[in-house]
């Protein structure tokens, strides 16, 4: 059912490489498809996006407005949620909220020896688009997780983009949305979403929807090969393609709790990932028994049957330094460490989105409540991508503001760099304000 691997077998290098590569060679199967999308909304505006959502969502709007998801539908849903059930999303909204508070950073401003003052100044982005997947499934902890950090940081407009299949927009999502207070939604999924969010929207060469400054929120193979896309011409959070999970454990750990991890990604998408890396050979025959018992009672199995066989392996490995090696080189979008004093191997891990340290810290608690953001790179990006966070939403800038005596101290040596660089100019400007008549002197 699942594939085993042992790093002593020759061949193993290769293989392992084919798993390191998995999210480019997603990316790139999914490129040709994805452009011309992506063309069609830059080129045609909301003609191309009525027929686009009819071609993929199997509904057919006739107009922007047969688009938008108004308020009084998301506080509805809102309202017809058991008790149960709101409870759950405020508890999640809260601890999600606070975490990412904490995050928040401020401008701050320091003087050198000269009286001159140089700082960073925070401030957010005007426009975000938040992409909430609702495909195979819909996903409210995505609102809370995307909307949370937007709302912190201080966006001043937030835009969502969500498919609704036939139509249907699912209520426990627009309940998420209310809860946020997130009011411009429309029912656009896929790359169309991610080509309106960085084009904007035009109707008979008239501008009906600008362009955002930054995209967030996970998809599925097409979107994170949109957002790479168009990467440049707006802001992204990072590469989240499908979800993944990485297991380190040793004999100690429990083949239930890591077969019902594994299995956690494993229902999400037929191409996600769900890896076990382990030093205990009767450890990896017990979870791929149980994956074996689990897998038929899940609802949905043949999702996750088809990840765990196309994309799913049980790596055993010669000791745990070996395994995180393994995983540094994997990146992984979640990490669960299961095997005793997890905290002190923490420094040698390098590279993986969220990492879950111990028996009791499932990645499911991550997904839903526990406060850190469960966006994450996929793909082995997390090397160079980080979560999703206040600092999505924010922008630094540098402030400079030289004293006279300042100007004075570091003229001469700014003009001789300058001039080394051939910019004669650049060397007058600064020479310019030295003290009087310094600018004509050599």
């Amino acid at each position: 059912m699942i594939a085993t691997l042992h790093t002593s077998q020759s061949g193993f290098t290769q293989a392992f490489q084919a798993i390191l590569n998995r999210g480019q060679e997603d990316l790139q199967n999914a490129q040709s498809i994805v452009l011309p999308l992506l063309n069609e909304i830059r080129t045609q505006g909301l003609e191309a996006l009525l027929a686009q959502v009819a071609r993929f969502d199997g509904f057919a709007p006739k107009n922007l407005a047969d688009l938008v998801i108004t308020q009084e539908e998301c506080k509805s849903a809102y309202e017809k949620l058991d008790s149960k059930t709101k409870e759950a999303l405020h508890i999640a909204y809260d601890r999600i909220h606070a975490f990412h508070t904490k995050q928040k950073q401020k401008s701050w401003f320091d003087s050198d020896e000269h009286g001159s003052i140089l700082g960073q100044i925070y401030t957010p982005i005007d426009r975000a688009g938040l992409y909430i997947p609702g495909g195979k499934a819909a996903y409210p902890s995505s609102v809370l997780m995307n909307a949370i950090p937007a709302l912190v940081a201080g966006v001043r407009e937030i835009i969502v983009c969500t498919p609704t299949p036939q139509g249907y927009a699912n209520p426990l999502l627009l309940a998420a949305l209310h809860i946020c207070g997130i009011t411009d939604i429309y029912r656009v999924g896929g790359a169309s979403a991610i080509g309106v969010f960085a084009y904007g929207l035009h109707e008979k060469g008239q501008q009906i929807m600008p362009k955002v400054d930054v995209i967030s929120g996970p998809g599925n193979v097409f979107v994170a090969t949109a957002k790479k896309l168009v990467f440049g011409q707006v802001g992204i959070d990072m590469i989240a393609g499908p979800s993944e999970i990485a297991i380190i454990a040793d004999s100690s750990a429990n083949p239930a709790y890591i077969a019902r991890d594994l299995l956690s990604q494993a229902e999400h998408d037929e191409m996600a990932s769900s890896l076990l890396f382990t030093t205990s050979s009767d450890l990896a025959k017990q979870v791929a028994n149980k994956l074996a018992e689990l897998l038929p009672s899940l609802p949905k199995s043949a999702i996750a049957t088809a990840s765990i066989q196309n994309r799913g392996a049980i790596i055993i490995c010669k000791d745990l330094q070996e395994a995180i090696t393994l995983c540094n080189d994997l990146a992984p979008e979640h990490l669960e460490l299961l095997f005793d004093n997890a905290f002190t191997y923490l420094p040698k891990i390098k590279h993986a989105g969220a990492i879950f340290l111990g028996a009791n810290t499932p990645e499911a608690i991550g997904d839903y409540l526990a406060g850190p953001n469960h966006t994450l790179p996929t793909g082995g990006s997390a090397k160079f991508f980080s979560p999703l966070s206040v600092d999505t939403f924010m922008k630094k800038s540098s402030l400079i503001a030289f004293s006279q005596q300042g100007i004075n101290a570091l003229a001469k040596p700014c003009a001789h760099l300058a001039e080394l660089e051939g910019l004669v100019a650049h060397k007058l400007s600064v020479l310019e304000r030295v003290a009087p008549h310094a600018s004509h002197q050599k």
